[in-house]
């Protein structure tokens, strides 16, 4: 069974297992969970982890935190389940939609 995780919008999650497709959409980016709700659609189809043989992940662009989270998910998932994500054994790298601004440099 193939999954396909997109996160890159931190008010959307799309997934999609084989041919059907969830989403979830939140009001805050801070209600974004993207691991929770794959749990979710995933039960739903009465799938487990062993029957999983790929993985897509939407690497970017997009929000970084939402972006990095799917990402993540889909590497672990990959690495633990011995499967390629988005075709390959080496992980993904996610593509930002503009350099992360999480640090201030206040030396002057």
């Amino acid at each position: 069974m193939r999954i396909y995780i997109d996160s890159t919008d931190n008010r959307k999650t799309l997934i999609r297992i084989g041919h059907k497709e969830y989403t979830r959409n939140v009001e805050s980016p801070r209600d974004q969970d993207v691991l929770g709700f794959l749990v979710h659609c995933l039960e739903v189809e009465n799938i487990k982890p062993e029957d999983i043989d790929s993985i897509e992940v939407n690497p970017g662009p997009g929000s970084f935190t939402g972006t990095r989270v799917g990402v993540a998910i889909a590497n672990a998932l990959g690495f633990s389940l011995d499967i390629k994500v988005n075709g390959s054994f080496s992980p993904v790298e996610p593509i930002y939609s503009s350099p992360p601004s999480i640090s201030q440099n206040n030396s002057k």
